[in-house]
């Protein structure tokens, strides 16, 4: 019984093609993902720390209120008939001109 191998060359290059293929996916992910939340975060926080008696705001649940206190860890709103305490980080945006 006789057996023929055949040796076969890898394609030229084949190796760099893939590293820079992964590093553009990277790049990509890091363009179109990680950086837009970094900024909304950026942007959510820097609203949370400014909050301040007598704003309108809406919370991301849609609740519209009026920021009556501001303390450390949360905010109370009043709403229509009634008041709320909310967590800071749950304030959404101002209402009004200058929206965020």
């Amino acid at each position: 019984m006789t057996h023929v191998v055949f040796a076969q060359d890898a394609p030229a290059g084949s190796g760099w093609t893939s590293l820079i293929f992964l590093g553009l996916m990277v790049v990509v992910f890091w363009l179109f993902i990680i950086r837009p939340q970094r900024q909304r975060a950026k942007t959510q926080a820097s609203l949370a720390d400014s909050l301040s008696a007598g704003q309108e705001v809406r919370t991301i649940g849609g609740i519209h209120g009026r920021v009556i206190s501001v303390d450390e860890e949360s905010v109370v709103l009043q709403v229509e008939e009634g008041k709320i305490r909310v967590s800071r980080r749950a304030i959404g945006s101002r209402v009004g001109g200058d929206e965020s």
